[in-house]
């Protein structure tokens, strides 16, 4: 079986979206293919089994919501 899928994440700001990035492409190189485009970036997911596709998009998610919050804090 093979999986597909994009994810899109839309920032308000640029900036946002490019810490994002800069901080998720580390963890994610040689699993997930993403690409910056102004405030969002574009994330593709293949996966060879449904095990590992969600839990690569369940690191993902959980990763950004992490990413924003610290984004999110530092403003404070």
């Amino acid at each position: 079986m093979k999986i597909e899928s994009n994810l899109k994440i839309k920032y308000v700001k640029k900036e946002s979206a490019e810490i994002s990035f800069k901080t998720l492409n580390v963890d994610n190189e040689g699993f997930v293919k993403s690409q910056l485009n102004e405030n969002i970036i574009d994330f593709e997911i293949n996966s060879n089994s449904l095990g590992s596709f969600l839990n690569t998009t369940d690191d993902l998610i959980a990763n950004e919501i992490l990413v924003e919050e610290i984004i999110q804090s530092s403003k404070n």
